[in-house]
């Protein structure tokens, strides 16, 4: 049910179309080309990780439970670099360097001056934070797929930081926020340069909610998944080895998941969907993209998570910056890289199965092994806010 290697769709006014190959900023409402039995793998692949969980900047939120994050990335090919004036301003005199890609220049993707959040991973963009993580899957490029995250961060710290009495409270609206910035990045995409591009988003705010028994009250961790598309959030519960929950997949048909961008009739406040889920710390929350769910199966996830937790509490897996109890302290990073090698082993094996070939053979598709994808995992682990 997803999008395959460097090929993609394009579609006319009317409507998603089969896609060819075309250049980096045309792609448009799609549907993603499958790997066949006689097609081959030719890439060049990046990959990172990462553990950094950045506090929502300039909140005053302090909330009972935080996560602590790490994330891993598999890129099928080099990301492309983002095009001006995202990039670099343009130049401002004949003493400049003419190309945005000059080594002199800042290599930082700025908007509105500020900084874009986030981290791209081929065409797929993920965030990582103490109260959200988030993992976009953009088509064609990661232009779309990092400014709907951008935004949606943005949106959602505008709302925390405003002023509000006693008695109304702060409380998430995740869809709001992703409309917002949905509405943000068509204005941003708009003008001269009309820059085309889709996205499917996952996303998983952490807050709490209060629980009174017998005039005594207690806080308990809430989460609050938002999806459209494809890419996916799962909680796993490593002391249980089991899966909690996971969020499901939206689509127009096989392999034409719903999606925010260019002539998709898709919009958060119509199409998103919101679910909330009681969380217990130790828990493990994931945000996918397809790249994963195509290769791996349910369990197969769970089972790379729960061991890889194991593994990091018996010591292993890398330094840890304090005790290793539940995948605390680095743990995170080290539960995001097994997950993606775990799904790269698959997508470049034209012999495995994988869940994409086998809803590909449902619909009448020929189709055998892995699905190469950027691969993007983050993950966090649910803890107690013992932070000052």
């Amino acid at each position: 049910m997803r999008r395959s290697s460097p090929s993609f769709l394009l579609v006319s006014s009317l409507g998603p179309t089969r896609r060819t190959i075309t250049s980096v900023y045309f792609a448009r409402w799609h549907q993603r080309l499958q790997h066949t039995t006689d097609g081959s793998h030719s890439f060049s692949a990046t990959e990172a990780s990462g553990e950094i969980t950045p506090p929502l900047s300039g909140s005053s939120l302090k909330l009972p439970f935080r996560f602590e994050t790490g994330f891993a990335l598999f890129a099928k090919r080099t990301p492309r670099p983002f095009p001006p004036p995202f990039l670099s301003p343009p130049s401002g005199s004949f003493s400049d360097p003419l190309s945005t890609h000059h080594q002199s220049r800042d290599k930082r993707a700025f908007i509105d001056g500020e900084l874009i959040r986030g981290w791209t991973n081929g065409d797929d963009a993920v965030y990582a934070s103490d109260y959200f993580i988030c993992a976009n899957d953009g088509v064609g490029a990661c232009l779309w797929s990092r400014l709907i995250l951008h935004f949606w961060v943005a949106a959602m710290q505008e709302d925390i930081q405003r002023s509000r009495s006693s008695d109304h409270p702060y409380r998430p609206d995740p869809i709001r926020y992703l409309q917002q910035a949905y509405e943000r990045t068509i204005e941003a995409t708009s003008g001269p340069n009309n820059f085309l591009g889709t996205t499917t988003a996952a996303g998983a705010q952490l807050f709490y909610k209060t629980n009174t028994t017998n005039s005594v009250s207690s806080v308990s961790p809430l989460l609050y998944v938002t999806n459209i598309g494809d890419s996916q959030v799962m909680v796993v519960r490593p002391r249980s080895q089991e899966m909690v929950y996971k969020s499901k997949e939206q689509w127009h048909w096989f392999d034409c998941p719903k999606q925010l961008g260019t002539n998709s009739p898709d919009t958060p406040v119509d199409d998103a969907v919101l679910d909330t889920v009681e969380l217990k710390e130790g828990d493990v929350v994931l945000a996918m993209s397809d790249g994963v769910i195509d290769n791996l199966w349910e369990h197969e996830i769970v089972d790379s998570v729960c061991r890889s937790v194991k593994h990091w509490e018996a010591g292993e897996g890398g330094q840890a910056s304090g005790p290793r109890k539940d995948g605390a302290n680095g743990g995170m990073t080290f539960v995001a890289q097994e997950l993606v090698n775990a799904a790269k082993q698959i997508a470049q094996d034209p012999f495995a199965e994988s869940p994409f070939m086998e809803h590909a053979i449902e619909e009448g598709l020929a189709s055998e092994g892995g699905k190469l994808d950027d691969i993007s995992v983050v993950a966090a682990l649910c803890r107690q806010n013992t932070t000052s």
